[in-house]
């Protein structure tokens, strides 16, 4: 059983965030082992079981990176022991910012840090409004496999701009140093 069926929502990159939470403390309540300690081991084993699928179908699924990754890997596209790239074209268009990381490593600049740090959330926020009507009306069984393919593509090239912060997070002090 996957994390949507668990839930008895459909498969979708949108979910109806205050209804997933209801749903999750309802069944946390339902299989709670504290609440099935009268009941024979084989029940509270399986009231464990269900207890743990509940707490990680909810932190998948009411994430949006998780939950896009999940679905990912439910349709096949995604597997755990390959790297897939993001393209070449994207990675000419990171030149700029990959030089600019490497030269604040070399030299702290507050304003190449700034420069980069908004190229990054701009390029983020292009890439997401370019998805955002595929995620919001993406269905299991109503979307294609072209839709999951931008999806992918978006969710690889997401993922390198979270290494992209990453590095810059380690110049983070230094910004900070700077504007005293």
């Amino acid at each position: 059983m996957n994390y949507f069926e668990f839930y008895d929502i459909p498969v979708s990159f949108t979910v109806d965030e205050p209804a997933l939470r209801r749903t999750f403390y309802e069944n946390s309540k339902k299989y709670h082992p504290d609440f099935h300690t009268r009941s024979d081991e084989t029940q509270q084993a399986r009231m464990l079981e269900l207890s743990t699928l509940n707490t990680e179908a909810f932190h998948t699924l009411s994430d949006f990176d998780r939950r896009m990754q999940y679905i990912l890997k439910m349709e096949g596209l995604l597997q755990d022991d390959s790297q897939q790239s993001v393209g070449q074209d994207f990675l000419a268009d990171m030149m700029d910012i990959n030089e600019n990381l490497m030269e604040l490593e070399f030299e702290f600049d507050p304003e190449r840090f700034s420069a980069t740090e908004k190229a990054v959330d701009t390029l983020e926020k292009t890439l997401l409004d370019g998805i955002r009507p595929t995620l919001d009306n993406y269905r299991a069984n109503t979307g294609t496999r072209d839709d999951l393919q931008r999806v992918l593509e978006f969710f690889l090239k997401k993922r390198y701009l979270l290494r992209i912060r990453e590095n810059l997070s380690k110049f983070a002090p230094r910004a900070g140093m700077a504007e005293w």
